[in-house]
């Protein structure tokens, strides 16, 4: 008798594989602030990134020289919370607010304004983000108006 002969087992397609991750992805991201944590972990990074800048180009060192690295860091920390735990964004947005502007005392005018600036907005779209159901789109309310897909009637009238 022969060797078993076995069918070769097609791998998945490296498409359909990188469909999937894009797909899990973006289920992962409107689960959470996905922009305003992002926002305040890139302020966070330009302005540990500016205290590192060259001694000619740095405008103000700050009240003390950790302060200067503490701040930011901890943007960039606060900023992480806000992507990995949801539920307790509106503390970590406020937090997240007011060590956006508190560096501007401690490094460099905030990051040469541009970190301050995208930590605020990081932290105030963090803090305004809602959990739920969106509301319907302009598309999907024209069509329930028209009656849908399903060829029914006007919104409001009855059948018989």
């Amino acid at each position: 008798m022969a060797a078993a002969e076995t069918e070769p087992v097609p791998a998945v397609a490296p498409a359909s594989r990188w469909r999937r991750f894009r797909l899990g992805f973006r289920a992962w991201r409107h689960r959470r602030p996905f922009w305003g944590g992002t926002l305040v972990v890139l302020g966070g990074g330009e302005i540990l990134f500016t205290y590192k800048a060259p001694l000619p180009v740095v405008l103000h060192f700050g009240l003390y020289g950790l302060a200067g690295i503490l701040v930011p860091a901890m943007l960039v920390l606060v900023g992480a919370m806000i992507l990995g735990d949801p539920a307790h964004r509106t503390f970590y947005a406020v937090l997240a607010v007011l060590a956006a502007l508190g560096t501007w005392l401690t490094s460099n005018l905030g990051g040469f304004i541009i970190g301050m600036l995208l930590g605020v907005l990081g932290g105030s779209l963090a803090f305004g983000w809602q959990v739920g159901e969106r509301p319907p789109s302009r598309r999907r309310r024209r069509r329930e108006l028209r009656g849908g897909a399903d060829g029914g009637g006007r919104v409001g009238e009855e059948s018989a």
